[in-house]
């Protein structure tokens, strides 16, 4: 079985209709490790679907957040991000080049003393500083 296979293995799965497009945004994004925006998923696969809209990346990925195949990762204010890795993970952006770089993290070291009787819906966690290959370089990773 293909990789393409099993990535409309796990639409169906989830009650999405494995089109092309979103079969093809589905399958970006999964093997991706970039944490990419919509417009890099838009012009990543535009030369292979000329006829691919914004709107459809945008609806596609909406659909993927609905039925938890895909988390919106918002880092920044003015960015949103996408993740296929819905498992409890956190993310390091690099300010100097912008990579999101995902870092394991386990629950059971994190304290929720102060939440009882609240409901978590989401678990995100985030830094932000400088990643090792640009302090190697200056900024150049």
């Amino acid at each position: 079985m293909t990789r393409r296979e099993q990535w409309a293995r796990v639409l169906q799965e989830n009650q999405i209709k494995p089109s092309y497009p979103r079969l093809c945004i589905y399958s970006y994004l999964a093997e991706s490790k970039s944490h990419p925006t919509a417009d890099e998923i838009y012009l990543a696969l535009h030369d292979e679907m000329p006829t691919l809209s914004k709107m459809t990346v945008y609806n596609t990925l909406n659909i993927l957040i609905e039925k938890k195949l895909a988390r919106l990762i918002s880092i920044e204010e003015h960015e949103a991000r996408y993740d296929a890795n819905t498992q409890l993970h956190g993310h390091f952006k690099c300010s100097l080049c912008d990579r999101v770089i995902d870092f394991p993290v386990q629950d059971q070291y994190i304290s929720y003393d102060n939440l009882k009787g609240f409901d978590v819906m989401e678990k995100d966690i985030f830094f932000r500083g400088i990643c090792p290959s640009c302090k190697v370089s200056g900024g150049k990773a």
